[in-house]
């Protein structure tokens, strides 16, 4: 709505159905697509009973208001007494799957709003909201950024009542308890929070819920709008929420305890607490053999390693640790460098700087485009460079070593760029020892990390052979056999073979 919903919490619904007309055409006197269809009930006693139906063209679906609510109310011939006419429309005229009387003005406005028709009968101060909700919405697909290679290939959409059915086939369980609250002055969204409520922390739960009722904003039309509200560590490049748009990934999430938190209009859902070996773990992780998915782990946590570390090392070795170089890779280094006007620093920086611009380019432009662009682009200029001595070819190298190895955890993107000129610059000053300075800070940071009262690194922090089983590689399901800690109840597995 235009205006904020506590504006209307005070005002009754009149019993005049003129009245009530005339006041809805005064909220949304600038909204040319409200319909207000007016309609005669025959009551068989001579006299008919007006009422009217209030909608948003394009948000019903215009076959069941039809067939469900039009149809049968033009065609029923009531005779009862006027006390008992709302009670008999609900019960035994209208054929929608659900109804709803209410004599609030904010749950009428909301209902309209979201695709149900509002039936306003002359003489009754009560109206019934009928679900004939029917508005498009985007066909179920493998999200892009989480392809696999094997596993389901269904994806949320934007509309937050077919996750929540989505959500629900997973996990087929009265356990799954599926809450929801409004946010946003303006917008109003419908926010679910879904947990199961055996295994979550009431704890943590109620500490979700105290952050979100203190989100005061005026629209949400995303999850990162709550994201960047309630998370821990607000000014922190490392995430301490996890976001995904697949149905699976959530319900396995839900499994350990977690929380998930959706918000109507996009497919992207909140999963917390966020612990920082999720950066290195793959969507199909567990749908290959377990072998096969603890390599691709390890290549990981290793990728991220080189993508902050490469650049640093390089000119911490080459300006203060020499010696420690071969004689012939010295000697090689020395004469590529020969001719190039630009320090080793500044070399650096051009090339990450052109690297990241390349990258960005890629992704923003049409697919097609965009693989054209990253590749030609890369080899061209790069080439181009070398070829003129602006840059030397070991920097090159050292940079796109670092580059490749980054795209292999794109959740660390953001601490991947920060760190790697951050090392960058220490490795240059204080050549290995500044490098390893800023190792041990940001490894400070990362143990230090919490999200919604646990810690990041819970497995590392009290460490057990549990614990360790899904960390730096993937053990069989016939290992793993409990839960992260934060749950309530430990036991995922009876099995007794460790």
């Amino acid at each position: 709505m235009g205006k904020q919903n506590t504006e209307y919490e005070s005002v009754a619904i009149s019993d005049n159905l003129q009245t009530n007309i005339n006041y809805i055409k005064d909220i949304f006197k600038k909204d040319s697509i409200l319909r207000i269809r007016q309609i005669k009930m025959s009551t068989g006693l001579g006299t008919g009973v007006d009422c009217c139906l209030v909608y948003f063209d394009g948000m019903v679906n215009s076959d069941l208001l039809n067939d469900s609510v039009v149809f049968p109310l033009t065609r029923s011939k009531i005779v009862l007494p006027p006390a008992s006419l709302i009670d008999h429309i609900e019960k035994k005229v209208l054929f929608a799957g659900e109804l709803k009387q209410t004599a609030s003005i904010t749950e009428i406005l909301r209902g309209i709003e979201y695709g149900d028709t509002a039936l306003f009968v002359d003489g009754y101060s009560t109206v019934l909201l009928i679900n004939t909700k029917g508005f498009d919405t985007r066909g179920i697909s493998e999200p892009e950024d989480e392809r696999i290679l094997q596993g389901p290939r269904e994806g949320f959409g934007e509309a937050i009542l077919l996750n929540t059915a989505m959500l629900r086939r997973k996990l087929q369980t009265p356990d799954l308890c599926i809450e929801a609250q409004r946010i946003g002055r303006r917008t109003d969204t419908n926010v679910f929070v879904c947990y199961l409520d055996s295994l979550v922390d009431p704890v943590m739960l109620a500490e979700l819920k105290d952050r979100l009722s203190k989100v005061d904003i005026d629209g949400v039309l995303d999850v990162n709008y709550l994201a960047e509200l309630i998370r821990d560590h607000p000014g922190s490049p490392f995430k301490t929420t996890g976001v995904t748009e697949r149905p699976d990934i959530v319900a396995a999430r839900l499994l350990e305890g977690r929380i998930a938190v959706m918000v109507d209009g996009t497919p992207a859902v909140l999963t917390l607490p966020y612990l920082f070996v999720e950066n290195f773990q793959s969507d199909e992780d567990y749908y290959l053999n377990w072998l096969v998915s603890s390599i691709g782990r390890v290549l990981r946590f290793i990728c991220f390693f080189l993508a902050i570390s490469i650049p640093a090392l390089y000119l911490s070795l080459v300006g203060f640790h020499e010696d420690l170089l071969p004689t012939m890779f010295a000697l090689s280094v020395a004469q590529a460098r020969g001719g190039v006007p630009l320090s080793s620093l500044l070399e650096c920086v051009a090339v990450i700087v052109l690297f990241e611009i390349l990258k960005e380019t890629g992704v923003r432009m049409p697919q097609s485009l965009g693989h054209a662009l990253g590749i030609v682009g890369g080899l061209i200029i790069g080439q181009a460079a070398v070829d003129a001595k602006l840059i030397s070819a070991p920097v090159l190298i050292a940079v796109a070593m670092a580059g490749v190895s980054g795209l292999m955890v794109p959740r660390l993107r953001g601490i991947v760029f920060y760190a790697r000129f951050a090392l960058l610059f220490l490795g240059y000053l204080g050549g290995l020892y500044g490098f390893m300075l800023g190792i041990s800070a940001l490894l400070i940071m990362i143990f230090g990390l919490k999200s919604f009262g646990v810690d990041c690194t819970v497995s590392l922090l009290n460490p057990s052979p549990q614990g360790l089983k899904d960390l730096l590689w993937r053990s069989s399901w016939r290992k793993m056999r409990t839960r992260p800690a934060f749950s309530q109840d430990r036991v995922r597995s009876a099995d007794n073979n460790q």
